[in-house]
């Protein structure tokens, strides 16, 4: 198991942010130039030598074992997440740059298609590498954006959350949200490290959100099984639901994402009036299953339109 640089600038990424009261090093002693435990006390807490732990966040060519980044990972008090990322980058970034391959195209499975219009009442996504929206139904279209609408190469649910306008206003937390699915990018560029096109969206990222730039400096990492978004729909008010993300057995890198409203609350009635308010329109009407399979076929070929 090779080392890589990224795998240093996490490690020194982790340290900074551990004080050393939390990390139970003891009293500090003389000032500290830089924020965050200092290389030795990590070094103590993991049971290695300082000058083995230096190499490790320099990027030096040495092998770890599983017994030295798991002691590593609890001196740093990595979540599971966390620990996830760090053996991806060692087991993925290590060595030198390699080639760039072509992506497998992701398709949504017909059988998972119909699952989305059968959960019709409530909002479905389909999102695959990147958090590209491979396919959705009405509901979710109407409740975030009209991505089978937007262009090919806009149809990426982070890069949605984090540059439109219209999602600072709908997620009433937006700036927790947007860090989250930062933080989930992050996760994914360490799986797939030579991916070109995840390269670009964090360039475009970097480029136009300075938000972006700070969370992706921290090397923050972020993933949930489920959890609660509060949000602002311009058409039916507040809304708070509940969402759960389950990974597809057959292909880890697709995720099926529902969210729904606690019955009879306010926002399960929201939810309704979101639902009729988009029946009543033809143009949104004329489009559950088809824009589905739509969404589904341009990002998977990444085709413009």
């Amino acid at each position: 198991m090779g080392q890589s640089a990224e795998f240093g600038k996490f490690l020194k990424a982790m340290r900074s942010r551990l004080s050393p009261e939390v990390a139970g090093t003891g009293p500090s002693t003389g000032a500290r130039r830089v924020p965050g435990l200092r290389r030795e006390e990590v070094a103590r807490l993991a049971g290695v030598s300082t000058d083995y732990y230096v190499r490790l966040e320099q990027g030096r060519n040495i092998h770890p074992s599983r017994t030295v980044l798991d002691a590593v990972a609890r001196a740093l008090r990595l979540d599971s997440s966390e620990h996830a990322h760090m053996m991806d980058l060692l087991e993925n970034c290590a060595g030198g740059p390699r080639e760039a391959g072509t992506a497998a195209a992701q398709g949504v499975r017909p059988a998972l298609r119909q699952l989305l219009d059968a959960v019709g009442e409530v909002p479905a996504l389909v999102l695959g590498r990147r958090s590209d929206v491979l396919a959705g139904n009405r509901m979710a279209f109407l409740l975030f954006a009209d991505f089978p609408a937007l262009p090919a190469a806009e149809r990426n649910l982070t890069r949605w959350t984090i540059l439109d306008p219209a999602a600072r206003e709908l997620f009433r937390d937006w700036k927790s949200v947007a860090a989250e699915a930062a933080g989930s990018l992050r996760l994914d560029v360490g799986r797939h490290p030579n991916d070109p096109q995840a390269n670009h969206l964090v360039g475009e990222l970097a480029v136009h959100s300075e938000h972006f730039r700070q969370w992706w400096a921290g090397h923050r990492v972020a993933t949930r099984a489920a959890g609660t978004v509060r949000l602002h729909h311009p058409e039916v008010g507040d809304l708070e639901l509940n969402f759960e993300n389950l990974v597809l057995p057959e292909d880890p890198d697709q995720m099926l994402r529902v969210y729904s409203a606690r019955p009879g609350s306010p926002s399960s009635d929201a939810l309704a009036l979101l639902g009729s308010l988009g029946a009543a329109s033809t143009t949104v009407g004329g489009r559950d299953a088809g824009t589905s399979r739509d969404a589904a076929t341009v990002a998977d070929g990444g085709q413009a339109d």
